[in-house]
């Protein structure tokens, strides 16, 4: 920016230099004048130097410069300065000027009162695929007489240089968008305007450039970005949606909200249009041999709509792209091959007639048995795919007739449930169910299709009731019981521990005995001493087990282990409880049986109890324990039993010091006579071995003898034998070598014999072919000479035939009428001449 200088009021005289310039003020007039050099300026009195002590330098625009003058004078059409009246330039005042350095080539100064608001710049060269964004900022008429109004906004377009108007500015620089190859520029009209193709635009509307290459986007259009395509194979479609009424790229016209799919029939690369949602890719179904698929609410091809409800079904081999509103039912499902043991359940879901030309209504089961291959129509469901179930003689099944709700077992038999039959399930409680498991081999959970069936052990019963008949039975083991659909077991729940806890043990099978059971009993005896006792009980049911009535007693009482425990305890109680402490140490086995087992009329104590009620026999008792329960008691009954154990010890101690003394007796005996039997028996075994000793020193010298003779015979005997067998052998080499050589002598002189025939062939042979080639070569000869040539050969005189055969290289001819015979192979021979071996072997 220019300063304005300090102004020299005192400089009478200064000289300015080419291309500089001062501003003169006349004090008289008001009036500031421009003074430009070379000039020596001399000061009057009524002026003075507004520009300051040293002259201003001109400004120069350097080629394709410009800069910017603010309040610029006034010039006409030339150019040319306007003063006033006064001598004053005319100052534009609020203007600003933009100069170039094609219109001021030369320096220039400054008038009073311009300015200079930007030093000179070069101008702007705007490159190829770049843009300046231009703003008119006033009201004017451009280079081609258009009207400009303010706010209108329009693009300078590259390559070229743009020169500056006070009456616009630069909003942006624009950069030319690069389209790629099958790529698409997305753009929104900022206002209604027209596009360089000629379409009118409106304000929001967005469009494709689908055209590649470089785009210089308009003023008014705005780059929403780079549009990639959607590759489209042949596996994978895309399904797109409108959104507004439209036509496509491919000339379709598409109603707002519709769906359509692109496929590689279409093209390849798609890419997605403004109105144009894309909703998602969309995989190729593809359907094997042995596959199929129902396709839910199909596209009808002639309405282009989807039929609401109905089915299709595809098979394969086959691939389809589902349409948009079409869905797949199951998936790609198998045909069902059915082998011979297997059977489909279907269900008509509407009226259907097969391809057996058998009618089925709604709801209507059948089944369709193997072995076949059976594809399911849509108007039928497919309810369950039936196998033949086998069944062991030991093996079951639960089976319900639908129709009539009847359940019944099927047992040991291969069976294939019925259309209307199906499998029933077995519900037992918990506490059998628990008991059943534990009884199993299996560890997982029941299968409750299948019949129950239990292993009773040897010696055990189980009872089962039948709810429907109102009656039960009992089965006796080793036995196994099936468990009808109406029937349950009878759960015991028997008391354990000891002492008798009710509710401890749970048990289907109850064992018939014999068998014992422990209880703790706390008594107490006349002096108040209370015991605890454990009393084990043996026990057993005495019942017929061919009768049910009889068998059934064995469950009328619910816990005969605590009932039979109790009564056993409360009768011991009261039979302890008559007598004291020292009668009851003394005779308590006595006391506890005849309480338990009772007295016959003579007094003795009986040999089992009886429980009408379940048959259940008591034969023993026995106390395995008798504890005190107070401190008291326990001491005296301490004190008793000691002393009983040391009477008992010391008896025991004299018993076994007298047996141990009587058996030494009698061992010290026993030893005296085995020394003396064993000392005889050792003399006559000596004796014995004597005698054996001398038989094996005679056997001994018998056998050396005998072992030598054998042994010189056969050594003989072996010399004699290889003699003869290399007699023989030398006969057979002898008889070889002699056959070799005759062999050797025969096909020698054979193929001497041989070699001579080959050698008189060959000679045989050579002499005819050269027989054969003197023959022919003679005839060729007396062809080329030609008969006419003979006929002048034997007219001709001596010396011209000489000259005649020298030329056709003959050393003497032949003549004849043909009547005469002649040797002609010894007149080719003559002929021919002195012609060699060789020669003739050349030809």
């Amino acid at each position: 920016m220019s300063q304005v200088p300090r102004a020299a009021a005192n400089v009478n005289s200064v000289r300015i230099p080419p291309f500089h310039y001062i501003h003169v003020l006349d004090k008289n007039t008001n009036v500031t004048r421009l003074e430009v050099g070379p000039l020596t300026f001399v000061r009057k009195e009524e002026e003075s130097i507004v520009t300051g002590e040293k002259p201003l330098k001109m400004i120069v625009l350097p080629p394709r410069h410009y800069c910017e003058i603010t309040d610029p004078v006034v010039r006409d059409e030339k150019s040319n300065v306007q003063f006033d009246k006064y001598g004053q330039a005319v100052i534009q005042y609020g203007e600003v000027e933009y100069r170039f350095s094609e219109n001021y080539k030369e320096p220039f100064p400054l008038y009073p009162a311009e300015r200079l608001t930007k030093n000179p710049t070069q101008l702007t060269v705007v490159k190829e695929n770049v843009a300046l964004k231009i703003e008119a900022v006033r009201n004017f008429v451009d280079k081609s007489k258009k009207s400009i109004t303010a706010g209108d906004r329009w693009l300078f377009a590259g390559p070229a240089t743009y020169y500056p108007r006070v009456e616009e500015r630069i909003v942006e620089t624009v950069l030319a968008q690069a389209i790629p190859e099958h790529n698409a520029l997305k753009l929104r009209a900022l206002q209604e305007f027209t596009d360089r193709t000629g379409v009118l635009r409106k304000t929001g509307e967005e469009w494709l450039v689908r055209q590649s290459g470089s785009y210089l986007p308009d003023v008014y259009e705005d780059v929403i970005g780079i549009i990639k395509p959607e590759v489209i194979t042949d596996r994978q479609a895309i399904q797109l949606r409108a959104n507004q009424n439209f036509t496509d790229v491919y000339g379709r016209e598409r109603k707002a909200g519709e769906e359509w799919l692109i496929t590689l029939e279409d093209t390849s690369l798609h890419l997605v249009d403004v109105y144009e949602e894309f909703v998602k890719y969309v995989d190729i179904v593809i359907l094997g041999k042995d596959e199929y698929c129902t396709v839910l609410d199909p596209l009808d091809p002639k309405t282009n709509k989807n039929r609401l409800g109905s089915k299709q079904m595809i098979c394969g081999e086959t691939s389809f792209f589902l349409k948009p509103g079409e869905a797949l039912e199951a998936g790609i499902q198998k045909i069902y091959v059915l082998p011979e043991d297997e059977a489909l359940l279907l269900r008509a879901k509407e009226h259907f007639i097969d391809a057996k030309k058998e009618e089925h209504q709604p709801g209507d089961r059948w089944m369709v048995y193997g072995p076949t291959r059976f594809i399911p129509p849509v108007e039928v469901e497919v309810l369950e795919l039936r196998r033949r179930i086998p069944l062991d003689k030991n093996e079951g099944i639960y089976v319900r007739d639908t129709r009539s709700g009847a359940v019944r077992p099927i047992v040991a038999e291969a069976y294939m449930l019925k259309p209307h039959e199906e499998l029933w399930e077995m519900e037992v409680n918990e506490m059998v169910e628990e008991l059943l498991k534990k009884s199993s081999d299996s560890r997982g959970s029941r299968d409750k299709t299948r019949v129950i069936f239990h292993r009773i052990p040897f010696n055990h019963a189980v009872q089962v009731y039948d709810y429907t008949k109102r009656e039960s039975r009992v089965v006796f083991g080793p036995e196994r019981v099936m468990l009808g659909p109406d029937e349950q077991f009878t759960v015991t729940v028997l008391s354990g521990s000891k002492p008798k806890r009710p509710g401890v043990i749970q048990t289907i099978d109850i064992n018939l005995g014999p068998d014992f059971s422990t209880d703790v009993v706390i008594v107490e005896t006349l002096d108040h001493a209370r015991l605890r006792l454990q009393l084990s009980y043996n026990w057993h049911f005495r019942i017929d087990k061919t009768s049910q009535e009889d068998s059934s007693k064995i469950f009328n009482v619910r816990d005969f282990i605590g009932d039979m425990c109790n009564l056993m305890a409360s009768k011991v109680r009261s039979a302890v409880a008559a007598v004291t402490f020292e009668m009851f140490h003394k005779s308590s086995a006595k006391i506890i049986r005849k309480a338990i087992f009772g007295v016959d009329s003579a007094g003795k104590i009986l040999d089992e109890f009886l429980f009408p009620k379940n048959s259940l026999v008591i034969t023993n008792v026995d106390i395995q324990n008798v504890e005190p329960v107070d401190e008291k008691t326990q001491r005296s009954l301490q004190n008793s039993v000691q002393q009983a154990i040391e009477r008992t010890t010391k008896n025991q101690e004299d018993k076994a010091r007298r047996q141990a003394e009587k058996m030494e007796q009698e061992a010290k005996g026993q030893l005296d006579k085995q020394a003396i039997e064993d000392q005889a028996k050792a003399e006559i075994a000596r004796t014995k071995l004597l005698q054996l000793q001398a038989e094996s020193k005679g056997v001994q010298n018998q056998g050396k003898a005998i072992a030598e003779a054998k042994a010189r015979a056969e050594a003989e005997e072996i010399t004699a034998n290889s003699k003869v067998k290399m007699a023989e052998l030398k006969a057979s080499a002898d008889k070889v070598e002699y056959e070799t050589k005759l062999e050797t002598t025969k096909k020698k002189q054979n193929g001497d014999i041989e070699y001579q025939k080959k050698i008189a062939e060959l000679e045989i042979s050579r002499s005819k072919r050269l027989a054969e080639i003197e023959s022919r070569k003679f005839e060729e000869m007396i062809e080329a000479i030609g008969k006419e040539t003979l006929v002048e050969m034997a007219a001709a005189g001596p010396e011209f035939q000489t000259k005649l055969l020298q030329g056709l290289g003959l050393s003497g001819y032949l003549i004849t009428d043909g009547s005469n015979p002649i040797n002609l192979f010894q007149a080719a021979k003559g002929l021919i001449g002195s012609t060699s071996k060789d020669e003739i072997q050349m030809l």
